[in-house]
């Protein structure tokens, strides 16, 4: 399955951009997933190719008009049927478990990226638009998140990951915070590998992994902590 990713931007020239380099990169080239960029100014249909105005009922800065990122939108999502990604700190915050399930979808996605003060909301309730937000911050427009998602999802489809395994024990997959990583030298500034780590012994590797996973999580993320305690007491 070819994962089909368009990108509706003010800004084409910034993609692929880090998506087109490493694992994604290679990924891109051997046609596991495709990238199409739509640039949103070219629906604009003065001589200045004006895509935003003043916001009604005053207030600084501008809003993307509907007009505009209409027809940008029309000419991806009257193609195929595709899911539509707008990215905005209003959305509901974007996690591992909603990567995974992006990246395990069947559709194109669609990735509205937004300016300024943002995008006219009557556009973004036609189109039924999925809000979604990096988190408890404003970025100056929606492509860098777009490309963080991206990577995110990306990184789950079979064959961009050499080994897929390696996904199992990542933060967030088991509710947990990733163990401390180690490799040569052995010795390094005073410091010293773990001996367990270097015993032979999985069950006991296994066992010491959780054990930093769980107290790395309860140190550094309660609120994830709570959640996994909860579910396995």
């Amino acid at each position: 399955m070819v994962h089909k990713i368009t990108i509706l931007t003010l800004f084409p020239e910034m993609f692929p951009g880090p998506l087109g380099h490493s694992l994604l990169g290679k990924a891109l080239d051997k046609n596991l997933w495709t990238l199409d960029v739509v640039d949103i100014r070219k629906f604009a249909e003065d001589k200045h190719q004006t895509v935003d105005d003043t916001c009604f009922g005053g207030g600084p800065g501008m809003v993307l008009r509907p007009d505009v990122v209409d027809k940008a939108i029309s000419s991806v999502m009257e193609k195929e049927k595709a899911r539509l990604i707008h990215l905005t700190p209003r959305g509901r915050v974007f996690h591992q478990p909603l990567a995974r399930e992006m990246a395990d979808s069947s559709l194109p996605f669609v990735f509205l990226c937004g300016r300024y003060e943002g995008i006219d909301q009557r556009v973004l309730e036609a189109w039924q638009a999925e809000d979604v937000s990096l988190g408890d911050f404003v970025l100056t427009g929606g492509e860098l998140a777009a490309m963080t998602i991206l990577d995110a999802v990306l990184r789950l489809i079979p064959g961009v990951i050499g080994d897929e395994t390696s996904l199992e024990d990542e933060s967030f997959s088991r509710g947990l915070l990733e163990y401390p990583q180690y490799t040569r030298p052995r010795e390094w500034q005073g410091r010293d590998v773990p001996d367990v780590l270097l015993s032979g012994h999985h069950k006991e590797i296994a066992a010491w992994r959780l054990k930093e996973a769980e107290a790395i999580t309860r140190e550094r993320r309660p609120d994830l902590w709570e959640k996994y305690s909860h579910q396995h007491n």
